[in-house]
């Protein structure tokens, strides 16, 4: 097997990362003609040009693209790799700004308990819960959040992930709605209702819709709102029916005239998640926030 020259990685990755020699020169604290002539060297061990030439700039190749984030990560491995241990970390004495990322469902349910948690255990830790306008991985692969929270969906092969909770939608109306005037909420009463539902993208169908049609029954949606708030808000003032996670409905401080019950229909749980990125696996701090997460999540979890 050729000799193969392990420093020729972080190189790589300035000059993917960059995908500028001269940047990626000043990043690796390099001339600009020795960048160059690492250029060279990588296209020969790869075979494959890596950057070209576009206009007065330059571009990767399709190799190229497919290896950045792979060259990302063993940079990052092999870095942590050839660093001490880190020492046993004192959460008294921690003092950090985390970010989690999460819906308002979660945000409602939880953070009260996680903040209140964290200020008795960790007093110098900081807590920012940013928005969840779509499942992207990329604030993860950026470190621009810290943990994700909420439903599996497009995260990446590399992404930790750890369950958390599973939950369930439940029907939200209004005290003395018709639909409680009998003992029992039919498929068909249901449907016949005007709803309100939540979606952060718009959408007015899901998976209860699929549920009712299969039923050969459809429900109008009358409304579609951004957040789950805003459709208890709704539901309290009218006779529209609310579709609302069982979890954030339990640890509802303020629900006023609200009255929740099961869905007359079948439909699938959903199981709430916290993800991160490899690079903050072994990561003390940021093991001990999600022993902290998972705790106020599942009390009886042990860490």
């Amino acid at each position: 097997m050729p000799d193969i020259d392990l420093n020729l990685l972080p190189a790589l990755n300035a000059l993917l990362s960059e995908g500028n020699v001269v940047k990626a020169a000043e990043r690796m604290g390099l001339s600009e003609s020795a960048m160059s002539r690492t250029l060279a060297r990588l296209r020969e061990a790869t075979g494959d040009q890596l950057l070209v030439r576009a206009g007065r700039g330059m571009v990767p190749t399709p190799h190229a693209l497919a290896l950045r984030d792979r060259v990302r990560e063993l940079v990052r491995e092999s870095s942590a790799v050839l660093q001490p241990t880190a020492a046993s970390m004192n959460p008294r004495t921690l003092e950090r700004l985390f970010t989690i990322r999460a819906n308002d469902g979660f945000i409602e349910a939880f953070a009260h308990r996680l903040v209140a948690r964290i200020a008795q255990d960790a007093p110098g830790v900081r807590l920012r819960f940013a928005p969840k306008p779509d499942k992207a991985v990329r604030p993860l692969r950026e470190g621009l959040i810290d943990l994700d929270v909420g439903v599996l969906g497009e995260s990446g092969p590399e992404v930790r992930i750890q369950a958390l909770y599973r939950d369930s939608f439940v029907a939200v109306v209004r005290e003395g709605h018709p639909l409680l005037s009998e003992t029992e909420v039919t498929p068909e009463r249901y449907a016949a209702c005007d709803h309100v539902v939540t979606s952060r993208h718009g959408r007015s169908a899901g998976p209860v819709d699929d549920a009712l049609e299969s039923m050969g029954l459809a429900r109008n949606t009358a409304v579609v709102v951004p957040s789950f708030s805003t459709a208890l808000s709704i539901a309290a003032a009218t006779d529209m029916v609310a579709l609302i996670p069982s979890s954030y409905f339990e640890h509802l401080r303020v629900r006023g005239a609200l009255r929740s019950f099961p869905l007359p229909m079948p439909t699938e749980q959903i199981t709430v998640s916290q993800m991160w990125h490899p690079r903050l696996d072994r990561d003390p701090a940021h093991r001990w926030l999600r022993g902290m997460v998972l705790k106020v999540c599942r009390p009886a979890a042990v860490t």
